[in-house]
């Protein structure tokens, strides 16, 4: 699994002109899933996620109870090595990544997280105001 994670003073996600997830000061998180990824590991993904000590004054989100946006992303799988056209080989398909990516959700409510989220295959418009900017990738 892969996460992007960045600091925001806010973030939406629209999905056909209706927003379906939105978050003031927290993180929003993109999340890739790749073919042999686990339970275990959405567990541990949704747990770095929830004590990373990236906010402001060298807080994590659990510390202060801020929010998270979390959106499911396969191009984070994305591999450029050879030509113009990224291939997604090592992402996960849908029927695999979308369990996984609720696994993540599920664990970091479970540990108190707020969590918004986007929704899973659809086109969606992400707009975010990157505060710092603090953008860090988290991998297992």
């Amino acid at each position: 699994m892969r996460a992007v994670v960045q600091t925001v003073g806010e973030a939406c996600v629209t999905v056909d002109d209706e927003v379906v997830g939105r978050i003031d000061a927290g993180l929003l998180v993109l999340v890739g899933v790749t073919h042999d990824d686990s339970p275990e590991d959405a567990a541990w993904l949704a747990k770095k996620i929830w004590e990373l000590r990236i906010l402001d004054g060298d807080f994590s989100a659990s510390d202060i109870g801020a929010p998270i946006l979390l959106v499911s992303q396969f191009t984070l799988y994305a591999d450029t090595r050879k030509g113009r056209r990224p291939s997604w080989t090592k992402a996960a398909p849908g029927d695999v990544a979308e369990p996984l990516v609720s696994e993540v959700v599920k664990a970091l409510r479970a540990l108190g997280a707020t969590v918004e989220t986007g929704r899973f295959g659809a086109m969606m418009l992400v707009s975010s105001v990157n505060v710092g900017p603090r953008t860090i990738l988290l991998e297992r």
